[in-house]
Parts: structure tokens; C-alpha cells; sequence
């Protein structure tokens, strides 16, 4: 039998899909479509945080050559309606918190997949980088624009356009990611942050997520306007009502979240 793409599984609240694309978990349309899937089931199952991680010996090396070889003889037309940009955006939109977990080479497309997470956990020996100017191009999945939001302009074109490989320690300091840690201790410190997330007020996560892409994507301003219609729902959960009521009863930090 065919091993799936992505695997699946359940851990409590966190559920961990694993990419299983051989041999280097190339980033193109039939891996994200399955990412894709697989996070939807994930939110339809009642999950309540996710992380993305290899099986493989890579993160991921990169796109699919063949579909690049496709987009130069179409004249850069994404291949069989893939939509590269879109595919982020759609991480970045989606409600529940997502925690990337990199370890070896994690390159190219694969750095802009880990990068749309909303946390990132690298292993101290990986290397990541966009490399796409080592073929004549630059990231095509709109990393360019979101390292000149991250790390400032001139880290963003040195990103692109030197084409290097960085050691995740360089990248922690510069704020493209979040924590760096042995890569024997990689597994145990993914699933405790997202365990840690999959504990808190999934209604209010999903929140932060909407506000914090309102003000990257359309300032400040537009995030204050935002705001009330974004926060409304939170309102009613029961997380907030578990939570005023455990600060009254116990002070701060100790309500148990259902995540509804």
C-alpha cells in the first residue's frame, strides 16, 4: 500500500500531521492539497492546536522541480491551479494555532510553509533558507513580502537574493522563528508548545490570529477598526466565563480552557 503524503494522529487537543512525501517532501500541489485536507479534518475533529513536522530526513528540501519546469513553459502559470500565495495565506487564516517543527534541511518553499505557522521550533543542527536564486528565481510563495515584514528590508533581500543556508540560531536572533532547541529534545518541545497553546481560549486564539493578519497585511489603524468585530464572539464562550471565574475564585493562570 502507498503511504500517505500526510499522516494524521491525535494527542489530546494537539493534532500532528506528518509529511510524508518522498524523498524530500517537495512543496507543490499534491502536498499542499493533502496539508490542506488534513488540517480541515483536524478542525472538524475537534482538535485545538496542530503541528506540522517531517517523517522524512528532511523538513522539506524545497518545490517540485516539475512544476517550476511547468510554470517557465507556461510563462509562470502556477501549475494544475496551484496557487502558491494563497496556499499561505490560508495557513495563516486558519483558526487554530499551528506550530511548525523543522529539523534538517528545511529550504525554499519548505521555509515558507514553516514560516506561515504561527510558531516555529527548529532543531539547532537544521539549515534553512530560500535558495531559489541557485535556479533564476526568488521565493515564489510570498516570502519576500513577509521577511520585510519580520526581519526588515535589507534582511529580506539578503534572504532572497544571496541564496544561503542559515543555522536556526541565526534566524531565532533575527525573530524569523521562534525557539531553537536540541534536535533530541525537537519532538517534546513541539508538542509542549502546542500543548500549551491547544490549553488556552481556542476562541480567542483564533482572534489574534485574525487581528495579527489585519495589521501586517493592512496596518495598525485597520486592526483598531477591526477589533470589536473580531473579538465579538469571543464574548460568549465559555472559556471566558471559565476564566473570570477561575481569576476571582484562584487569581491569575490557573483556568482549565474547554475551548468553547
Amino acid at each position: 500500500m502507498e503511504e500517505p503524503l500526510v499522516e494524521r494522529v491525535a494527542h489530546g487537543a494537539v493534532t500532528i500531521l506528518t509529511m510524508r512525501f518522498a524523498p524530500y517532501n517537495l512543496i507543490g500541489p499534491r502536498l499542499t492539497t493533502a496539508i490542506a485536507f488534513h488540517l480541515e479534518e483536524a478542525r472538524r475533529s475537534g482538535a485545538r492546536a496542530v503541528i506540522i513536522r517531517s517523517g522524512l530526513r528532511h523538513f522539506s528540501a524545497g518545490a517540485e522541480i516539475e512544476m517550476l519546469d511547468g510554470m517557465v513553459k507556461s510563462g509562470g502559470e502556477s501549475s494544475l491551479g496551484f496557487d502558491p500565495a494563497g496556499f499561505l495565506e490560508s495557513l495563516e487564516a486558519f483558526p487554530l494555532p499551528i506550530v511548525a517543527s523543522v529539523h534538517g534541511v528545511c529550504v525554499g518553499g519548505g521555509l515558507e510553509l514553516a514560516l506561515a505557522c504561527d510558531y516555529v521550533v527548529a532543531a539547532e543542527s537544521s539549515r534553512l533558507g530560500s535558495v531559489e536564486v541557485t535556479l533564476g528565481l526568488h521565493p515564489l510563495m510570498g516570502a519576500v513580502q513577509r521577511y520585510a515584514q519580520r526581519v526588515g528590508a535589507l534582511r529580506a533581500k539578503e534572504l532572497a537574493m544571496l541564496g544561503r543556508r542559515y543555522d536556526a540560531a541565526t534566524l531565532e536572533r533575527w525573530g524569523l522563528i521562534n525557539l531553537v532547541v536540541a534536535s533530541e529534545q525537537l519532538e517534546a518541545a513541539t508538542l509542549s508548545v502546542a500543548e500549551e497553546l491547544a490549553n488556552g481560549p481556542t476562541a480567542a486564539h483564533a482572534a489574534t490570529k485574525r487581528l495579527v493578519q489585519i495589521a501586517v497585511n493592512e496596518g495598525v489603524a485597520a486592526a483598531d477598526r477591526a477589533m470589536a468585530d473580531v473579538q465579538r464572539g469571543i464574548w460568549s464562550t465559555a472559556d471566558v466565563a471559565t476564566g473570570l471565574k477561575s481569576y476571582l475564585a484562584s487569581g491569575p493562570g490557573v483556568a482549565r480552557f474547554e475551548g468553547h
